[in-house]
């Protein structure tokens, strides 16, 4: 193409009346490729005919940054060079314009989730996070606070300490805060994201074949990060934003925590470890604690890679929802819709609180057998969450990281979350009080 002029490249788009964001942004993947194969320089879009020209330019924006991910910050010598082109694109139509600039940013937060992901565990310890977060709140003015050592003892974060005590890198809490002008008054969204950073297991520890690709149970935290940025750099809603990172390391020493432990949490509830392979619930217990206490939340949302069993109900097309609103789950799925990023409601009935009845705490942490263990995972974050709050729980264990190529991501992390939290909140909760205008 470069050394024989000007070409053209036509996508048809089938039926007018069936297309939508989401099948444009799959199918602008296949015009981004065709550009990448060619290792195109400058390449000029021109829209005719197409309705929603905002939402589809944000459609081709996202797939334009999502498939530019490279994922070879790690590769030596030993590999051939990278060998991208750095692209130009200019658009004629306004409005497409606009929305390919929203979905560039978009899919610059997601990249960034992913590259978090993508870091390797001696690389991206929980303090290694939290500098993360610190650079992130210093680029963007946001408010960053790191929770750590015996502040976390004093503030009663036991799950997060006990979680992290085995580890020669320190656990901590991290917390970053967006605020739009005139909005400090305002309850917050909180956003929490489960950030172990690596996980063996603990002394429940992994088969040889469980444990590689565990740098990826940092995958909510991540999701998390990538969502602040976005709200800072893209969305900019007018109502305050917090994230909550509970960060540890679940790693095996004489120090380490045990089945048979019991911890007591902040919010007063006692929990039996059976499993300390089920550690996630734990952190997050300490962060929907503090957010219920600290926050005055408006609502939050919490993300994890939280269970196997969301893999087995769900695979890799849906992301598990459990939520006590009726109104967050509609608002949820409505920006899966639009984001690509979707979600499907499983239930956090009160009636599975028996299946967590410890003998001689007030619950355990996983019941044996792994019946309803997505179920349980949420049911047990249940009893951390203020009853007037409206709290969502995402379980992103099937959707985290693909393991084969697909239209928009190659094999790797996909950054899932930020793109259905940035929708959340461009959407406008509908659990927010509607004279916050």
């Amino acid at each position: 193409y470069p050394d024989s002029g000007p070409a053209v490249l036509i996508l048809g788009l089938g039926n007018k009346e069936e297309l939508t964001a989401d099948s444009f942004r799959t199918a602008s993947t296949s015009v981004v490729k065709h550009i990448a194969g060619a290792k195109l320089e400058r390449v000029n879009v021109r829209i005719t005919g197409l309705a929603q020209e905002a939402a589809m330019g944000r459609s081709f924006g996202e797939a334009l940054g999502l498939l530019g991910w490279s994922g070879r910050d790690f590769l030596g010598t030993a590999s051939d060079p990278d060998e991208s082109v750095d692209l130009h694109v200019g658009v004629h139509e306004e409005e497409f314009m606009r929305g390919a600039r929203t979905g560039l940013g978009l899919a610059e937060a997601a990249n960034y989730a992913r590259e978090l992901v993508f870091t390797p565990p001696a690389q991206a310890t929980p303090m290694y996070m939290a500098a993360q977060a610190q650079a992130l709140a210093d680029r963007f003015g946001l408010e960053c606070r790191v929770v750590q050592g015996d502040e976390l003892v004093a503030e009663k974060m036991a799950g997060i300490s006990h979680v992290g005590m085995a580890s020669d890198n320190p656990p901590c809490l991290i917390r970053l805060e967006y605020t739009p002008e005139g909005g400090s008054d305002l309850k917050p969204v909180v956003l929490i994201g489960k950030t172990i950073t690596y996980d063996t297991g603990g002394l429940s520890i992994k088969g040889k074949t469980g444990m590689p690709g565990m740098k990826a149970d940092k995958g909510g935290g991540c999701a998390v990060l990538g969502a602040m940025q976005a709200v800072a750099d893209v969305i900019k809603p007018d109502f305050p934003v917090v994230a909550l990172l509970p960060a540890a390391e679940n790693s095996i020493s004489g120090n380490a925590y045990r089945p048979d432990d019991v911890i007591r949490f902040r919010n007063g509830v006692t929990v039996e470890v059976t499993n300390t392979d089920a550690e996630g619930r734990l952190v997050l217990a300490d962060a929907l604690c503090w957010a219920t206490d600290k926050e005055e939340p408006a609502c939050i949302v919490d993300m994890a890679t939280l269970t196997g069993g969301v893999v087995t109900a769900l695979g890799s097309e849906y992301a598990g929802c459990f939520s006590s609103s009726d109104m967050m789950v509609a608002d949820l799925e409505e920006a899966g819709r639009v984001s690509g990023e979707k979600v499907w409601r499983l239930p956090v009935d009160k009636a599975y609180r028996a299946m967590l009845k410890s003998p001689i705490a007030d619950i355990v942490n996983s019941a044996l057998g792994g019946k309803a263990h997505p179920v349980q995972g949420a049911v047990f974050l249940s009893h951390f969450v203020g009853e007037d709050i409206p709290w969502a729980h995402i379980d992103i264990a099937g959707v985290a990281v693909t393991k084969e190529a697909l239209p928009m991501f190659k094999p790797g992390p996909t950054g899932f979350g930020v793109r259905l939290i940035a929708d959340l909140l461009r959407g406008r909760p509908s659990v927010l009080p509607v004279d916050w205008q």
